[in-house]
This record gives C-alpha cells, structure tokens and sequence, in this order.
C-alpha cells in the first residue's frame, strides 16, 4: 500500500476511533476508507494499519463502492429560515435571523469560481473578519451555523465548499466526502483560502487586513497549515486538528490559538512536542486543552457535543480574535 499521508492517516485513525466506540458502523467504515485509499486491497491494508483485526476488514478482492444517491451530505448555500436541523447549542443562530446578511458567494480561485457560505452582520461599516475551514463532512448547515455566529458577533464570515470543483458537498455521497478531500489535497485547501482571504479582504464592509481563520477537526489541520504560509492573517483558532510539521512552526506569523480535547489521545498526545517548538518561537501562541471533553466535542449536531467545554472554546476563540484581529 502506498504510504498514507498525514491527512488520510488523521482520518483514517478517527473513523476507526468512532467505529470501536459504536458510533460508525463497520459497513461506513470501510466505505470512507476505501474512498479515501482508492482500492479494496489498500483499504484492507490501512485498517489493518490502525488496529483492525483481519476478521474486520475487506477482502482486497471485494469491489470498490460505488457512490450511493441516497446518502448525498446534507445541502449547502443558503437554507430555508429556520433552525438547524439537530443543533443542541444555544449559541445556535438560525438561518434568518435579524440582524444579518447571509447568501451564497463564488469566490474566484485557481482560475475557476469556488462556492461559500457567507454571512455578515446588517450595514456597511467595515468591520472585522474570519475565515471558517469545515470539518471532514464538507459544508454542512453546521459549518453555516458557526459562520452566522460569528456575524452575530460582527464579523464577516466566510466558510468555504473545498468540494466546490467536485460540484459541491451536497452533491457527493457522504461516506466519499472525506476521500475527495484528502485527493485534492492540503495544498489546494489553503490556496483556496489565500483566495477567500482576497476576496474578503477586497469588500467594502472588511477592514482590511483584519482577517482570522478557524477551522475544526479536518478543518483545524488545515488551519494550522494556513497560519504556516497565509502570512496576511492576524489570528487562527484550530480545534483538535493535525498540527503543521514541525520545522514549519517558526515560520507561522498569525497569533495562533489551539484548542484541544483532554481525552483525544490520538491528536492531544502530540501535543507536547508541538508546544515545546511553538515555545522556541516568538510566535504568539495558546494550547488550551479543554478538560474532560473528546475529540470534536465543539459540533453541538455530533454525540460529543459538551455545551459547557463547547461554549468555553467559543468564548476563548472571540477572546483570542478579539486581542489580535
């Protein structure tokens, strides 16, 4: 099997956690994996890699799956008035809501437009900025609900379909949602933000370069991956996401803010060596590790959802952009 890169290891690593904690069953498991490695016999071979045991994976002579039009990802652009469907959060802003703008955008990148969620408070003042990175689901009414929080706080916030060149999120099988996102490729996602980032910093209603990124689980690894080159952003705030390699830490410019899970042993126990050389920098940096809490324990749609922890990281997310941005 071709060696895994570090995206399709992350993810690959978190649907096997789900999977012994029952919360995937081993049908999707197997699906996002083989999605993800391209083939029967490489999905065997990376859960195998993981900890499966033999009797738990495919043979490498099964056929790939195909794409199922019955389990496309959830819709994207803007929704109909009214809640999100299974948010528990009572940070949770409804489409519609007083107070602000919200609307599909196509943001020019690469040569072609890409897809975004946009929402932004009511008037032209300029004000502040955020960029907001998915999770590995794609853009989903959740990732809508977080960027109209942020507007309800007066940012304009922009969160992006990285699967707009796929034809979109909502129109992909979910369980090949992941897949589509590691073929792109990090490299691809954050130029894709160094062009929302223009394209932000270009409006009226921005104070220019007063720009910050959030991203969660997938989306805080990108994250960290854009505080490393987009030297133009002032803060980020990366939840439980892969940190950059190493030597790339020194050349992180923006104040970076990490927000971590006490019991996610497999992203938080990388955590001290990651502190250590931000500590050998003059970066600006915070690693918050929120206690009792697991991996992805912000999304408030999700069985790991903490209001307590969750609405805890929010506040120190404004808090953090509210000093450097």
């Amino acid at each position: 099997m071709t060696q895994l890169g570090k995206f399709e290891k992350y993810l690959i690593e978190e649907f096997f956690d789900d999977y012994r904690a029952g919360a995937m069953s081993r049908r999707t498991f197997t699906r996002r994996v083989a999605f993800i490695t391209g083939s029967m016999g490489a999905a065997a071979a990376a859960m195998l890699l993981v900890g499966c045991t033999p009797s738990e994976v495919p043979r490498s002579t099964d056929p790939m799956p195909t794409p199922d039009p019955t389990t496309t990802s959830p819709g994207t652009g803007t929704a109909s008035a009214g809640a999100v469907p299974g948010a528990k959060s009572p940070l949770s802003v409804p489409e519609g809501a007083a107070g602000m703008v919200t609307a599909t955008v196509q943001v020019p990148a690469g040569g072609t437009n890409i897809s975004g969620y946009f929402a932004r408070p009511e008037g032209n003042l300029p004000g502040p900025a955020v960029l907001v990175c998915h999770e590995n689901r794609g853009l989903t009414p959740h990732i809508q609900d977080v960027a109209r929080r942020f507007a309800k706080e007066g940012y304009a916030a922009l969160a992006l379909d990285l699967l707009s060149r796929e034809g979109g999120t909502a129109s992909l099988d979910r369980d090949a949602v992941p897949g589509a996102l590691t073929k792109a490729g990090a490299q691809r996602h954050v130029s894709d933000f160094k062009a929302g980032f223009d394209y932000l910093n270009s409006q009226d209603y921005v104070d220019a370069g007063r720009i910050a990124m959030t991203g969660y689980c997938f989306g805080g690894g990108i994250t960290w991956q854009a505080a490393t080159e987009l030297t133009g952003l002032k803060a980020t705030s990366a939840f439980y996401g892969p940190a950059p390699d190493l030597e790339k830490v020194p050349t992180i410019k923006p104040a970076v803010l990490g927000v971590y899970a006490e019991l996610d042993d497999r992203i938080t126990g990388a955590m001290p060596a990651f502190r250590d050389a931000l500590d050998a920098t003059d970066v600006r940096h915070e690693i918050k590790v929120y206690p009792g809490v697991d991996h992805a324990f912000h999304n408030d749609t999700g069985e790991r959802y903490n209001e307590a922890q969750a609405t805890a990281a929010w506040n120190d997310t404004l808090a953090w952009f509210k000093r450097y941005v």
